[in-house]
């Protein structure tokens, strides 16, 4: 059975190292063209979601204020997988995915605000997949911090990080890639098939 899967992409580049290690960890799932028949992405430049302003209406209600967050909405009701795909910039997410982390707010409002034990119903494994152009890998772990807080708010759980450091340098190799791509494949299969 092919997961469900969520991608929430973060990059302006679409043939990119993060979207190349999108591309790379979709071909070393078995049936790679089959589950990419179960993916939606959400390209988080495309869809220019506009910024939490901190209005106070999910506090009261269900729901945000505006009303662009419906795709992110669906997929995380719906999968079964959810894929963060980010380049690291400036020791953080993109302001644009940033700007979908922060409209997560209403999850958080509907949980402590509302009473609503679990504002996203369906629980899924989720992988982040990040390139950085350094060596240094202090900006992922600020980000894996962020998404520790966003994954309990989503009903999701981290089964792999992937990281692809030094791009600047060492561009896109291949082979590397495949081989932790084959790794987090695994790992998510484990998971969802209820293994350890």
């Amino acid at each position: 059975m092919m997961p469900e899967t969520f991608v929430l992409f973060g990059s302006p580049r679409k043939n990119g190292f993060t979207a190349r290690m999108l591309e790379c960890f979709f071909s070393c799932w078995d049936g790679g063209e089959d589950i990419k028949k179960h993916t939606v992405i959400f390209n988080a430049y495309d869809a220019d979601i506009r910024p939490c302003i901190h209005c106070g209406r999910c506090k009261k209600v269900r729901g945000c204020v505006y009303d662009d967050f419906s795709p992110v909405e669906q997929g995380l009701n719906t999968a079964d997988l959810l894929v963060v795909a980010s380049p690291v910039y400036g020791l953080g997410f993109p302001a644009p995915l940033k700007a979908v982390f922060d409209r997560t707010q209403q999850y958080f409002e509907a949980k402590f605000s509302l009473g609503i034990k679990r504002p996203v119903r369906k629980h899924k494994a989720a992988l982040f997949l990040a390139a950085c152009g350094s060596m240094d890998g202090s900006g992922v772990a600020m980000m894996r911090k962020q998404l520790a807080l966003e994954f309990k708010l989503v009903n999701a759980e981290l089964v792999r990080t992937v990281l692809l450091r030094d791009t600047d340098n060492m561009g896109f190799d291949k082979n590397l890639v495949s081989a932790r791509m084959k790794n987090a494949a695994r790992r998510v299969k484990r998971y969802l098939n209820g293994l350890p």
